[in-house]
């Protein structure tokens, strides 16, 4: 055997030791809270991609021509669904030609379908602004219901990959075991917050105050995604002074001017929530993001 056909056959054995024995899962998730939970779920078994920041707010994303691609590449798509990306998802799902994530198929996950959801609209009326007739979609402020949503995710995930299947399984018990440590903890930590009255820059955090006890005194935007007017914000103030709210939430993603109008003109702290994964510096997992909501919360009622 001579030195290049040698070669030829050391550098095919390196190639062959190089690649994985396993392609990993394909995940598209809409949302960061979605794809942080990919990644605790899968691990090493799942390629994930986020379509949004948590910098970005979900209901306006721009079907741009990447998001197409990574769509037409997945073998599941992970969305928050209840109307949250209904001007941007279908779009691409019908663009990417990929007929193993459209609705109704394995490839295709909606998190709201796998919880209770709140805020449910008596009549649609879409004058009214941004309503969702499957009701409130922001259920990563709930701890709880992540961990509902985790077990549904698994389940998917081994359904798709059950050659990994023990392997999903065992990631989720970990997983279920130090979600349900951590909400015990965090449920002690913000004992403080429960009966404490709040108000919101826009309706996001419904199911972390069912699950804080905080009460919701008053929402800023006249209507969903409709910005205030100084009239209206002048209306609020005069609505909320008893009991006036101990601060006002707004999400990371959120223009915190009319948050700041409340600050400056009725002495109410204007709070930014991480909301999602990324959302601040102390939120880069979903364990964090709870620890951070908490200790902002916290922090403001103690100043307040």
């Amino acid at each position: 055997m001579n030195q290049r056909t040698l070669s030829h056959i050391l550098a095919a054995l390196l190639v062959l030791l190089t690649v994985p024995a396993h392609a990993a899962l394909r995940v598209f998730a809409c949302e960061p809270e979605w794809g942080a939970l990919a990644r605790e779920l899968g691990g090493d078994l799942v390629d994930v991609t986020v379509a949004t920041s948590a910098l970005q707010d979900p209901h306006q994303i721009q079907a741009k021509p990447s998001l197409v691609a990574r769509t037409r590449n997945a073998d599941l798509v992970v969305c928050t669904g209840a109307e949250l990306e209904v001007g941007w998802l279908p779009v691409l799902l019908q663009q990417s030609g990929n007929a193993k994530v459209q609705p109704g198929q394995p490839g295709n996950f909606a998190a709201a379908d796998f919880v209770r959801k709140l805020d449910l609209p008596n009549q649609l009326d879409r004058s009214q602004g941004d309503v969702h007739a499957a009701g409130n979609p922001h259920i990563q402020t709930d701890p709880r219901r992540i961990g509902q949503v985790a077990m549904a995710l698994s389940a998917r995930l081994q359904q798709l990959d059950s050659a990994h299947a023990p392997a999903y399984a065992t990631r989720l018990k970990d997983f279920s075991q130090r979600w349900q440590q951590a909400i015990s903890r965090w449920s002690l930590q913000a004992a403080p917050l429960k009966g404490v009255v709040v108000a919101s820059q826009h309706k996001s955090f419904v199911y972390m105050y069912g699950w804080l006890g905080l009460v919701e005194a008053a929402v800023l935007e006249p209507k969903p995604g409709v910005e205030p007017s100084a009239a209206h914000l002048q209306a609020v103030l005069a609505s909320i002074k008893n009991p006036a709210p101990r601060m006002t939430l707004y999400a990371a993603y959120q223009d915190p001017k009319a948050a700041q109008w409340l600050n400056r003109n009725a002495g109410v702290p204007a709070v930014k929530v991480p909301f999602t994964v990324g959302g601040t510096d102390g939120a880069k997992d979903l364990f964090g993001l709870f620890d951070d909501t908490l200790s902002r919360l916290l922090t403001a009622l103690a100043r307040s």
